[in-house]
C-alpha cells in the first residue's frame, strides 16, 4: 500500500506496522495493539455549508425569514438579560426540558430494531432476538409507570413477561423461529402491515386483524425437500406505495411484488454479504441502493437492468464493510455506516462508473483481519487508510463507535427539520447528532438516561447506576413530528435492551433549530449554580406542595428566595 501518498492515509510513521506483529498477533488480531480515535470536526466544512445553502436540507435563509414569526433565537438568548424578568422566565418555561431520557422499556433480549413508523410516527414497534414484533401506540397517554402491557392481543396467546414499559402496547406479534434473531422489520406506508426476518413473512399490525404470518419467497423454486437456494435476509423495506418489498442478504438483492406475488428482481449484487437496502426516492421505486461488507454501495437502476446485471454505479469510499443504508428519500441523497467508523453522505450524481469499480474491486484498503464484533477494548485500530484513494462521498462524519453490531443512521425528519441533521447509534452507549455541515450538535449519554420513577421536580443525577460499559445504542428514532427521539441500547449487565426518550421541549418554538436549542442550555447551565434546580423544577416542587386554597408564587416572579445549602 501507498499510504504516504494518498491524501486520506495517516501519518508515514503511524501507516507502517512492525513486521514482528504479523505473527503474535494472528490469535489476538493485530487491531488490538493500537487503538485509533478518528478526528472530530468542531468547524463547518465548506462543502456541507454549501448544502445547507442549497435549498434542498433545512429551514434556512430566504425560508425562515419568510416566515412571519421568524425570531433569531441566539439574539434572544443573549438579549435575555435586557429583558423584563416575566418575559425571560416565560421563554425559559418554553424551552426547558423536564425529565429528560427517561426510560421508557425494557426487555431481556437484544432488540434489533426501534422506530417509529415512517409517516405520522404514530407506531411505535420493536424487533428482538427471541423473534417478537412489539407495537407501541404512539397516540395513546403513557402509563404512569413501568409495567407489564396489559391482556393486548397476542399472537402467542401471552405476552412476554420480561417486557415492561410506559408505552401502550397495541400488538405482539411472535414470528417463525430462526436460527439467531428477526434481523428486521419494517412497516408499510398504511401501517397496516409488517414484514419480519430473517426468512421473510408478512403479518397484520391491526389488533383486530389476522395473526397469520405470510412467507415471502425470494428463493428460485419449492421442492418436496424445501427451496433449491437457501440464504440468508439482513434487510427488508417496503416501496412507498406498499406494494413491493426490497430486501437484501447474501450477496444478493431482490425485489418482490406483493400484488403479483411473485418475485420480479433476483440480483448478485455484491462479493460479500448485503447488511443493508432502501429504496432511492419515495416517488418512482425504480432505483434501489445495497450496501454490503464488500466496503462498497451500489445503485441499480430497474429500468437498464439487461442479463449483465450491471449497477447503474457505485459509491466508492469506505475502507470496511458498511452497516447500514439509509436514504433521504429525494433520489439524490443516501448516507451510509461503515465498520471504518465514518458516517457519509454521498449524492448519487457524483457515483464512480462501473469500470472505475471493476480498476478497485479487489484492492483492500481496511485493516487486515479486523473483526468489528471481537474487538478488544472496543476500539478501532490505527488504519492505513481513512477513506479510499477513490472516495466520491459528499462529507465524512466521525466521533461515534461502529463496533459490535450493525449500527443504524438516519436522515433527521424532513416534515419538521429539512433533514438537516443526522444521527446515529453506537457502541458507546451514545446517539451522535451531526449538523449537515460536520458539526456535532449534541451528544445524547444513555449513562445518564433518568429511570421512569424520576420526578419532574427532583434535581437530575449527575450519573446513573446504568454503567456505559458494555451499553451500545443499536437504533434510534427522531419522531416525525414532535422534538422526540427514541434509543434503544444493549445493555451489559443484566443484558437486554432498555429503550429511552429523548425530548428537546421548545424545539418547535425555535423552528427545529437544535443549535439554538443547545446553546440556550448550555448558556442557563452555565448562569445556574451547580445543583441549583431549574425554573421548571421549582415550579413542580411548588405546585406537589400546593395545599388547595393557599398562595402559589408565579414562575414569572423572583425565584431569590431559593436559598443552596451549599452556598
Amino acid at each position: 500500500m501507498l499510504a504516504s501518498q494518498d491524501p486520506n492515509s495517516l501519518d508515514e510513521n503511524e501507516s507502517e506496522d512492525d513486521e514482528d506483529e504479523e505473527i503474535s498477533d494472528w490469535y489476538y488480531p493485530r487491531q488490538t495493539a493500537r487503538p485509533w480515535t478518528p478526528p472530530v470536526t468542531e468547524e463547518p466544512q465548506d462543502e456541507g455549508v454549501r448544502l445547507l445553502n442549497s435549498g434542498n436540507y433545512g429551514y434556512i435563509g430566504p425560508k425562515r425569514r419568510a416566515k412571519s414569526n421568524y425570531s433569531n433565537t441566539t439574539k434572544a438568548i443573549l438579549n435575555a438579560a435586557t429583558k423584563s424578568p416575566s418575559s425571560a422566565s416565560a421563554y425559559r418555561e418554553e424551552t426547558q426540558t423536564v425529565g429528560s431520557n427517561p426510560s421508557v422499556a425494557s426487555y431481556d433480549h437484544n432488540i434489533y430494531t426501534a422506530q417509529f413508523s415512517d409517516v405520522d410516527s404514530s407506531f411505535y414497534y420493536t424487533c428482538a432476538q427471541d423473534f417478537r414484533l412489539h407495537i407501541f401506540d404512539m397516540t395513546k397517554p403513557p402509563y404512569a409507570k413501568m409495567q407489564p402491557p396489559p391482556n393486548v392481543e397476542s399472537t402467542s396467546g401471552r405476552f412476554h413477561s420480561n417486557l415492561r414499559t410506559t408505552m401502550p402496547l397495541r400488538k405482539e406479534i411472535t414470528g417463525v423461529a430462526g436460527n439467531w434473531t428477526i434481523t428486521d422489520a419494517n412497516l408499510s406506508p398504511d401501517n397496516t402491515r409488517s414484514v419480519l426476518m430473517s426468512t421473510v413473512y408478512m403479518t397484520s399490525t391491526s389488533p383486530d386483524g389476522s395473526s397469520q404470518q405470510i412467507p415471502i419467497s425470494f428463493a428460485e423454486s419449492r421442492t418436496p425437500w424445501g427451496y433449491t437456494d437457501q440464504f440468508g435476509i439482513w434487510s427488508c423495506r417496503f416501496s412507498a406505495d406498499g406494494n413491493e418489498v426490497v430486501a437484501g442478504g447474501d450477496g444478493k438483492i431482490f425485489v418482490y411484488d406483493l400484488l403479483a406475488n411473485k418475485r420480479t428482481v433476483k440480483i448478485s449484487a455484491h462479493d460479500d454479504d448485503v447488511n443493508s437496502c432502501c429504496w432511492a426516492d419515495t416517488e418512482s421505486g425504480n432505483v434501489l441502493i445495497s450496501a454490503s461488507d464488500d466496503t462498497f454501495l451500489k445503485v441499480w437502476d430497474r429500468r437498464s437492468l439487461g442479463a449483465s446485471q450491471t449497477p447503474s454505479g457505485v459509491l466508492i469510499g469506505h475502507t470496511e464493510g458498511i452497516t447500514y443504508v439509509s436514504a433521504k428519500g429525494d433520489g439524490r441523497y443516501v448516507i451510509s455506516n461503515g465498520k471504518d467508523q465514518a458516517l457519509r453522505l454521498w449524492d448519487l450524481r457524483m457515483m464512480c462508473s462501473n469500470s472505475e469499480y471493476e480498476a478497485v474491486k479487489n484492492q483492500h484498503y481496511g485493516v487486515a483481519r479486523y473483526d468489528y464484533r471481537y474487538v478488544l477494548r472496543m476500539a478501532y485500530p490505527a488504519p492505513r487508510y481513512t477513506a479510499h484513494p477513490k472516495d466520491c462521498s459528499v462529507m465524512t462524519y466521525r466521533g461515534h463507535s461502529v463496533l459490535r453490531t450493525l449500527i443504524r443512521c438516519h436522515f433527521s425528519p424532513a416534515e419538521t427539520t429539512g433533514s438537516q441533521y443526522l444521527y446515529s447509534g453506537s457502541a458507546d452507549g451514545r446517539v451522535h447528532i451531526w449538523s449537515l455541515d460536520g458539526r456535532i450538535v449534541q451528544v445524547l449519554d444513555r449513562a445518564k438516561t433518568l429511570p421512569s420513577t424520576f420526578k419532574p421536580y427532583e434535581c437530575e443525577p449527575e450519573e446513573t447506576n446504568v454503567s456505559r460499559t458494555g451499553n451500545c445504542v443499536r437504533d434510534v428514532s427522531w419522531h416525525s413530528q414532535e422534538p422526540v427521539i427514541m434509543s434503544a441500547a444493549w445493555t451489559a449487565r443484566p443484558g437486554g435492551t432498555i429503550i429511552a426518550r429523548h425530548e428537546w421541549k421548545g424545539l418547535s418554538k425555535m423552528h427545529w433549530k437544535l443549535e439554538d436549542w443547545v446553546e440556550k442550555e448550555r448558556q442557563e447551565a452555565s448562569e445556574s449554580p451547580i445543583g441549583r434546580p431549574t425554573p421548571n423544577q421549582l415550579s413542580a416542587r411548588r405546585r406537589s406542595q400546593h395545599v388547595p386554597g393557599s398562595y402559589i408564587v408565579s414562575d414569572d416572579e423572583d425565584d431569590s428566595d431559593w436559598v443552596d445549602e451549599d452556598e
